[in-house]
């Protein structure tokens, strides 16, 4: 199969996954989550590497109303059965009449079995805040 035939995998995998947390449906979640798979969650300090783990994680998760996650940037890469998509997604909800927005970063790691992409590793960080006063970030240009 093509490279660009199986990125575009991916990116139904991804979509999938959107979709999924928009539904607040945890079981449709998970069934996209290998059982082996480890999460480490954008409002979580916790390792979560059992699918108790992560089905707790998502409950609490989902309960945010209209929650809504758009990916923003999507670097794939292809090894064989293994895919990674590293980039950016928001979050938002509403919270009390107000929009509530989450910039996150993003790595998921997908194995293939059958026809049907699975996420093995998924790690989500809020973006972190920068502050013109203490700007201790790494760019390019440094």
């Amino acid at each position: 199969m093509m490279d660009q035939e199986q990125k575009k995998e991916i990116l139904h995998a991804a979509r999938m996954w959107a979709e999924a947390i928009q539904s607040r449906i945890v079981d449709q979640i998970l069934e996209l989550y290998d059982e082996k798979a480890v999460l480490w969650g954008t409002l979580s300090d916790v390792r979560r590497d059992t699918p108790d783990n992560i089905r707790e994680y998502f409950n609490k998760f989902v309960t945010h109303e209209g929650i809504k996650v758009d990916f923003t940037d999507n670097y794939i890469r292809i090894y064989e059965d293994i895919a990674i998509n590293t980039g950016y997604y928001t979050f938002s909800w509403k919270e009390e009449n107000n929009k509530v927005v989450i910039p996150a970063r993003f790595t998921f790691t997908y194995n293939k079995k059958g026809n049907q992409w699975y996420i093995i590793d998924h790690h989500s960080s809020l973006v972190p805040e920068i502050s013109v006063r203490d700007n201790k970030t790494i760019n390019n240009n440094e």
